[in-house]
This record gives structure tokens, C-alpha cells and sequence, in this order.
């Protein structure tokens, strides 16, 4: 099969530090490849693949300090996309919804997988109008605010089964992994080490537009024995710190739509103390793989529980629902469907003097048409 995927421009594929979505391309790729299929990445210009490699920019946008414009190469990128649109027998959007009202223009089939937060009013008109878009989902929870969207499937997150294995959790830490800001909470985090009586280190990124909460609210925080700060941190060093911390904590205040960190730990062997937030609920098996809570008094009294959870049950789990090989079967099985779905469409009655085909989006009166 002849696959394009088209990352978010941000972050290299794989990324050099944070990066949920960048990653997960980096292994559906690199797992597509090693299956036999012809792959087209199209990303950052410092990205490592064993695909074809098509760059719009020379490095993650993040880390260049000369781009005022990101949005300028996102639309270099999609006119790369579109100008080699008929080499692929499908095309694999993870880059939101900036290529809608072309690609639903596009004889060449495609899908989107939507990577992240759909609760916010302003996205609501604009799904609306392209509502015959076919999407993926990364967790059930995520489609909530919008259950009319064209769904075609929940397609969890996986990571290479090697990239991990199985660690004691001998550091007796508890673990705080992921992005500094509100949703995120790493206060509570903070306060559960605390009243816990447990050493907590924090491995985390600041955006720019998270500093001036940082520097707020969890500056503050930090002084404490308890707490340790180790800053952002990148691919090589997360085996270590997941593997031996007791537990990750999760504490989010959001519907986070997946939280790839959860699985991060899960495969270290690592169980994790969640608030039951937005996809938590799917992925962690309350028991076997860590405890669900809906309080900081829950969190508190399920870490003094941890210890008695299996941590090779917790990696067996893993294994069994949330590997690459896993995710790239359910996206090739559903990129047949598409592809077969886009051969069978009939061609509607002349508009305006031209043959269309249906796509299902949603257009102006009402109508579903593509050229």
C-alpha cells in the first residue's frame, strides 16, 4: 500500500524531547515501513525515518528561534501533500484541520486522526461544515463533544514493544511526567507526594504560554525536600525514570483525549494513580494496571496500595492492548476500508455543468460534493 502520513510541523518525527503526537507518527510510520508498505512521511526537515521523507521546514518549528509564522509552513507542507496527492492510495492527516477544505476536494482517499482537545465552542462550526471528513479518535471520551462527527474508528495509541521493558520501581519515587500548565496539575501531583510522605520528581516541559503559571504556581511549590525538578526530558532517559519510580502520577483536570505518558509507564511496568478524567478510564485497568481516584484523598491512600500491585501484569497489559504492531493493524485495516469505500462512490447528476463525486461533506444548502 502507498501511504502518505502528514505530521504536525512543531516537533521533529520522532521529537527530541516532548511530543505526544510526533511520537506516535514516528512508530506508526517506522511499524508501516517494517510491514512492507511504501510510506511517504511528510514533516520537519530534521525528522529520522526509514520512509520517504518530505520536508516544509528544516527543523521543528518549536526549536527555531528565527519562525514568527508557523502556520506559513504548515501550508507549504499541505501543498506538498496535495501536489503528490495521486501517488498515494491514501493519505494520513494528524495535523488538525488546517487541510479540510482541500482534501475533501481530493480524489485520493484520506483520513484524519484528531490528536487533540475537541470540547472548545469555536470548533463546533467548523466540524459542522466539513462533518463528512472521516476521522479517527484516540479514545472514546475524545469524541464526546462532537458524537455527530463521521467517526470511523477509535484507534488507541501503541509504542514499539522494545522501546521498554519492565523496571523494579526501586527509586521509591513517586513520578511526574508531561507539560507544565492548569490541566495538567502537577500541584496536585505535588500535594499527593506530600501528604503521601514520598519524594516526587517531575520531568516536564513549559511551553512559553504555560510560564507565567509556572513561575505563579508551581515555582513556589518546588522547595519542598520531597520535590525534585529535573526539567524536560527526552526518549533515552524515560526508561530510567519510569522504571524506577513506584508510581506515575496523572492528576490531570481536563478530558485529556489519550495521554500517551500513561502507556509510557504501563510498558516500564509502572502502574499509574489517575484521575478519572477524559480517557483514563479506557486505559487503566482500575487494579491491575494502577488505581483510579476522583480526590487527592483517594490519590494519597491508593499510594500507600501501590506496592502491592504486579508491575510484570502491569507490563503484560501493556503488551497486550497498547503495542506499535497493534495500532499500525487497526489503521491498515482501516485504511483498506476507506480506500475500498472511495472506489465503490457513484458519480452524482452534473453540477453546474460538472460531474462530482460524494464524499458525504457537508457543503453549502446542504449537498455532500467533491470534485
Amino acid at each position: 500500500m502507498r501511504i502518505a502520513q502528514v505530521a504536525p510541523l512543531y516537533e521533529s518525527v520522532p521529537p527530541k524531547f516532548y511530543g505526544g503526537t510526533e511520537r506516535v507518527v514516528s512508530y506508526l510510520t517506522e511499524e508501516l515501513v517494517r510491514q512492507g508498505h511504501e510510506v511517504t512521511l511528510f514533516a520537519s526537515g530534521d525528522s529520522e525515518t526509514q520512509a520517504r521523507l518530505v520536508a516544509a521546514c528544516p527543523r521543528g518549528l518549536r526549536h527555531d528561534p528565527h519562525v514568527r509564522e508557523p502556520l506559513a509552513h504548515h501550508y507549504i507542507q499541505l501543498d506538498q501533500v496535495l501536489a503528490q496527492a495521486d501517488r498515494f492510495d491514501i493519505i494520513h492527516f494528524h495535523s488538525g484541520y488546517l487541510h479540510f477544505p482541500v482534501a475533501h476536494r481530493s480524489a485520493t482517499a484520506h483520513l484524519t486522526t484528531l490528536h487533540g482537545r475537541l470540547d472548545i465552542p469555536d470548533l463546533m462550526p467548523l466540524y459542522r461544515r466539513y462533518r463528512g471528513m472521516p476521522l479517527v479518535s484516540i479514545s472514546d471520551d475524545q469524541r464526546r463533544p462532537l458524537p455527530w462527527a463521521n467517526w470511523q474508528a477509535t484507534v488507541y495509541h501503541g509504542l514499539p514493544t522494545e522501546l521498554h521493558y519492565c523496571g523494579t520501581g526501586e527509586g521509591d519515587y513517586l513520578a511526574f511526567l508531561g507539560r507544565v500548565s492548569a490541566e495538567k496539575r502537577l500541584d496536585r501531583a505535588i500535594e499527593i507526594a506530600i501528604r503521601a510522605g514520598m519524594k516526587l520528581k517531575v520531568a516536564a516541559k513549559i511551553d512559553q504560554a504555560d510560564r507565567e503559571y509556572y513561575h505563579e504556581t508551581i515555582e513556589p511549590l518546588l522547595d519542598h525536600p520531597l520535590i525534585e525538578w529535573l526539567g524536560e526530558i527526552g526518549d533515552g532517559d524515560k526508561q530510567e525514570f519510569l522504571g524506577n519510580a513506584r508510581a506515575l502520577l496523572f492528576p490531570i483536570d481536563w478530558p485529556e483525549p489519550f495521554g500517551l505518558v500513561l502507556i509510557e509507564a504501563m510498558a516500564c511496568g509502572t502502574p499509574v494513580i489517575a484521575f478519572r478524567r477524559g480517557s483514563v478510564p479506557e486505559l487503566i485497568q482500575d487494579g491491575p494496571s494502577g488505581f483510579i481516584v476522583d480526590s487527592i484523598e483517594e490519590a494519597v491512600a491508593a499510594s500507600a496500595r501501590i506496592s502491592y500491585l504486579d508491575r510484570q501484569e502491569c507490563r503484560r497489559l501493556f503488551e497486550q492492548r497498547f503495542s506499535a504492531e497493534r495500532m499500525t493493524r487497526d489503521y491498515v485495516a482501516l485504511y483498506e476500508q476507506i480506500i475500498e469505500a472511495k472506489r465503490q462512490q457513484q458519480f452524482l447528476p452534473a453540477v453546474n455543468g460538472e460531474a462530482h463525486w460524494n464524499d458525504g461533506a457537508a457543503a453549502p444548502g446542504g449537498a455532500g460534493l467533491i470534485e
